[in-house]
C-alpha cells in the first residue's frame, strides 16, 4: 500500500513518529504486546546515520552495547566499533528482522489532541488519528550556528558538522573547527590525519580514556553500574540532561582523543571563539583551563575504576597515569583567517530542537519536553530516545530498548484500564493520566 492509502483517514491505537532506533524499538515492543500501531518516518530508516555523519564516522561505544529489543549485536567483533555504513545495515537488518508497520518518506507536520482525547496527525499524504502517540524523533533536529557565523566573509566556506563528509570535499587550505564535543574532536582528527592544517577552538567538553587497566573504560563503567544509574539519582537532573558527552573515538579499533598530542603534532589550539570581525577572530583566555578540566575528568574516571578494582579484588594490570604532552604557553588569542590561509570553518556547535509541529503544553521555557521516563502530563503522549530520558543510554543503542519496554508496558496498561472503565460506564474514558507511572 502507498503511504497515502495507509495513513489518510486511518485510526491506530498508537502512532510512533520517527523510524530511528527509538521508534523501531518501541514498535517491536508494541508488536510483542499485540497493539496495532504505525511508525511514520520522514525519510528512510537510517537517515540520520546515512546523511548526517561523515565518511569515517564510527560509534564511540563498543558493538556489544548495541542492544535493540530482540536484536542484539550478533557480529564477530563485539569489542569493535561500528562504522557509519555498518550502523545503517544494523538498522536495516532490524527492520527486516521483525517487519514493523513502517511508513517511510512521510513527515508529520502537526500533532494536536482533539476535545474527545484522540490525537490528530497531519501529513502531506493525508491526516490520520491515534489514541496514543510516541514522539521518537530524537533531540537533534536543526543544525545550530552561532550568530557570529553571519559576520564571516562570503568567500569563506562554512559547513556544519552534520554536512561534513571528508577533507577532499572542502576547498584547499587550512580549516578552523569550532567546538570540541565528540563531533568537533573527531572531525578535527579526520582533517589532521588527512594532512590539513587544522585550527581548533576548544570548548569545555570533558574527555575519557578509551582503555584503562586492560579493558575499555565503557566495559569498566558498565560493570560498575554507571549506565544503569537513573536520572532521578542526580540532584541536578536538569543540568545532567544538558551535559555534553565525553570525547573519545572508536576509530581504528578505538583510542583516546588527546588534543594536547594534536597540538604537539602541529594542530593549532585556541580557547572558545568569542568574536568575529571580518577575517579577524578573537578567542577566550580559557584554553589551559579547558584542557586541564578535560584531563581531570578523564583521570577522575580512572580513580573510580581503580576504586572498583580494589573493592572487588579484581586482578588487573597496573597502568601509568596520563602525563600532558603539551602545554598552551602564550597561546595566541587572535587569528586572521587570510594570514592563516583558512578557507573553511566547520561548526561543530550542535543542534536545536524543533517541536513547533507539536501542539501540546508539554515543553519548558527552553523547549525541552517535560516528562518522567518519557510520559508527559498530556495523557497518551510520550517521548522516546531523548538523552538521559531515564539513564545514560536512553538516547543510544545501549538502553533505548529498556525505555521502549517501559513505555510499551505503560501504553498497554492505559489501554486495558480505559477499556475496563469504558465497559463499566458505557462510554470510552481516558484515564491514562491516572495510572501510576512508577
Amino acid at each position: 500500500m502507498s503511504p497515502a492509502t495507509q495513513l489518510s483517514g486511518a485510526h491506530y491505537s498508537v502512532a510512533v513518529v520517527g523510524g530511528g532506533q527509538a521508534g523501531l524499538s518501541v514498535s517491536h515492543e508494541l508488536r510483542e504486546r499485540g497493539i496495532d500501531h504505525v511508525v511514520v518516518e520522514a525519510h528512510r530508516v537510517g537517515h540520520e546515520w546515512r546523511e548526517r555523519r561523515w565518511d569515517s564516522f564510527c560509534l564511540v561505544t563498543p558493538n556489544w552495547q548495541c542492544r535493540l529489543p530482540g536484536y542484539p549485536y550478533h557480529g564477530d567483533d563485539p569489542d569493535g566499533f561500528m562504522v557509519r555504513d555498518d550502523i545503517v545495515r544494523y538498522l536495516e537488518g532490524y527492520v527486516a528482522h521483525f517487519r514493523p508497520p513502517l511508513v517511510e518518506g512521510v513527515t508529520v507536520t502537526r500533532l494536536r489532541r482533539s476535545p474527545s482525547g484522540v490525537f490528530e496527525l497531519a501529513t502531506a499524504n493525508g491526516d490520520f488519528t491515534a489514541d496514543q502517540v510516541v514522539i521518537a524523533t530524537g533531540p537533534y533536529h536543526t543544525p545550530s550556528l552561532p550568530p557570529m557565523a553571519q559576520r564571516l566573509p562570503d568567500s569563506l566556506t562554512q559547513v556544519h558538522s552534520s554536512r561534513y563528509r571528508n577533507a577532499d570535499r572542502l576547498p584547499p587550505g587550512a580549516v578552523l573547527v569550532v567546538g570540541t564535543g565528540q563531533s568537533g574532536c573527531q572531525i578535527a582528527e579526520d582533517l589532521h590525519l588527512a594532512g590539513r592544517q587544522v585550527h581548533l577552538a576548544v570548548g569545555s567538553a570533558p574527555r575519557v580514556a578509551r582503555f584503562y587497566r586492560g579493558r575499555d573504560c565503557v566495559a569498566w563503567l558498565d560493570e560498575m553500574g554507571h549506565y544503569a544509574k537513573s536520572i532521578d539519582d542526580f540532584d541536578d537532573a536538569g543540568a545532567v540532561r544538558m551535559r555534553v558527552n565525553h570525547y573519545v573515538t572508536g576509530r581504528d579499533g578505538g583510542r583516546d582523543i588527546d588534543l594536547r598530542a594534536f597540538a604537539r603534532d602541529g594542530m593549532r589550539l585556541y580557547g572558545r571563539l568569542t568574536e568575529v570581525s571580518g577575517t579577524a577572530l578573537e578567542f577566550a583566555d580559557d584554553l589551559k583551563v579547558n584542557l586541564d578540566r578535560a584531563d581531570a575528568v578523564a583521570e577522575g574516571i580512572k580513580d573510580a575504576i581503580d576504586a572498583h578494582i580494589t573493592a572487588q579484588g579484581i586482578t588487573a594490570p597496573d597502568e601509568p597515569r596520563y602525563v600532558p604532552v603539551w602545554e598552551p604557553d602564550d597561546q595566541p588569542r587572535e587569528l586572521d583567517l587570510e594570514h592563516a590561509d583558512i578557507t573553511t570553518v566547520v561548526w561543530s556547535t550542535g543542534f536545536r530542537r524543533d517541536h513547533r509541529w507539536i501542539e501540546a503544553p508539554v515543553f519548558d521555557g527552553r523547549g525541552y519536553p517535560m516528562h518522567w521516563r518519557g510520559a508527559t502530563s498530556v495523557p497518551g503522549l510520550y517521548f522516546l530516545g531523548l538523552p538521559w530520558q531515564h539513564s545514560w543510554g536512553s538516547g543510544r543503542f545501549e538502553a533505548v530498548g529498556r525505555d521502549a519496554e517501559f513505555l510499551a508496558n505503560h501504553i498497554e496498561a492505559s489501554r486495558r484500564l480505559a477499556d475496563v472503565c469504558g465497559t463499566l460506564t458505557g462510554a470510552p474514558t481516558d484515564l491514562a493520566s491516572a495510572l501510576p507511572i512508577g
